[in-house]
Parts: structure tokens; sequence; C-alpha cells
């Protein structure tokens, strides 16, 4: 689909001005953020290594199952704040900045090393890794804090209702992250050959993970609403 034809799809909704590069920027970042090694993605790999790809796959669908549940919140929440008072989001996407600072920070004074160990990987039937995996992101107060701090920036239309713009975000996190997480589930065998044979991967890939946090904290510091 063309920019022209959404534009046209986004009109039947009476949205007039989307802005396309803020929402690039948005797709960029989350997939350079889903690439970078977290508790998620390489539980996802563990999973896949030990029990198998669908197994991984599983885990994949109750994670982003999850994340849903994490956008209604913000999108329900946040839009009342954003209509309500300028000064009090404009603090919101500070408090995001300074998170994502300090998200970096402790990515510079925490370990490089990517810990591949079989043996704490319990096995379980794929219901349960869906579930397991759902729980795992819907109780985790770290994911609800980061959806606060990454979204309110990247609100992308003057005219579209802020809900259904961090509803699209949402949905957009979810396709590029599920699309990643699938990747590493599938490829599971040749990520975990690589970084076995390869020292330095851990490093490079923690200093891309602080990068992307201080370059979107610096865009949230600089963002219009």
């Amino acid at each position: 689909m063309d920019i022209t034809s959404m534009d046209f799809v986004f009109s039947i909704f009476n949205i007039s001005i989307l802005n396309y590069e803020i929402l690039y920027a948005f797709v960029g970042a989350t997939a350079l953020l889903s690439l970078s090694p977290g508790p998620d993605n390489i539980y996802v790999l563990m999973q896949s290594i030990t029990n198998g790809k669908k197994f991984g796959l599983a885990t994949v669908a109750g994670l982003m199952t999850g994340c849903l549940v994490h956008t209604t919140l913000l999108a329900f929440g946040v839009s009342a704040i954003i209509k309500e008072n300028d000064k009090l989001f404009f603090a919101i996407k500070l408090f995001g900045a300074l998170y994502l600072f300090f998200l970096a920070f402790q990515l510079y004074r925490g370990d490089d090393t990517i810990s591949l160990t079989k043996e704490a990987v319990p096995k379980k039937n794929l219901l349960q890794l869906f579930q397991q995996g759902f729980i795992m992101n819907v109780l985790n107060p770290k994911v609800t804090i980061f959806f606060l701090a990454f979204f309110p920036g990247f609100l992308f239309s003057a005219s579209m209702s802020t809900v259904l713009q961090f509803y699209v975000l949402g949905l957009l996190f979810i396709a590029v992250s599920a699309l990643v997480f699938s990747g590493i589930a599938i490829l599971s065998g040749m990520i975990s050959e690589l970084i076995i044979k390869n020292a330095n991967i851990g490093i490079m890939l923690k200093w891309l993970q602080i990068i992307v946090f201080i370059g979107i904290a610096v865009y949230l510091l600089l963002s219009d609403k």
C-alpha cells in the first residue's frame, strides 16, 4: 500500500495529517530494541534451542499478546492526560527521556556477556509457554514504564485521536517485535552458534542498545507534542 492509498484509508476516519517520518523512526527504533539482547528475546532463544522452534514461537505469541494489555493501559491513561494538561504531558516525556538515560547507564555498568544456559529452561507444552509469555509480559512493571517512556514522543498526527495513535504505535511495536522475535526462534541454532563463537558480539549488542536508548531519549526531549 503506497502513501496515497494510506492517506485515502485514513481519510475515512477523518484523519488528515500524518507524519510518516515519525512512524518510520518508531519502526526503526523498535526493530533495533527487539534485536538487542534482553530477558524476553533471550528466553525465546533458549526455548527454541532447548525444545524446538515452535516452542519459541508459542512464547513469542504470548509476549506479543501481553503487549496489547500495556498498549490499552497507555492509550486510555495517557490520552486523558494529554487532553487535560500540556505541562503534565511534557513531564511524562521528560520522565521517559530520563528513564531511557537510566536504562542506558545500567547497561553501561552491566555485564556484556550473553548467557545461554539450557539448564535454566523449563520444559512446558505450547499452551503453557503461551501463558508464560503472556504473564511474563503483563505482570512486568518495567514493560509498562517502558511503554510510557517510549510511545508518547512518537505521536504522529495532529488530527487523529491520541487513543487511536497509541493503538497504531502499539500494533506496529507488536508487529515489528513479533517479526524479529520469530526470526530469533526460527534461526535459534545459527544465532546461538554465532554467540558462542564470537566473544565480541555481546559487547557490540550492548553498545547498540545503549546508543538506541540514548538516541530515543534525546528524540523525546526535542520532540513536540
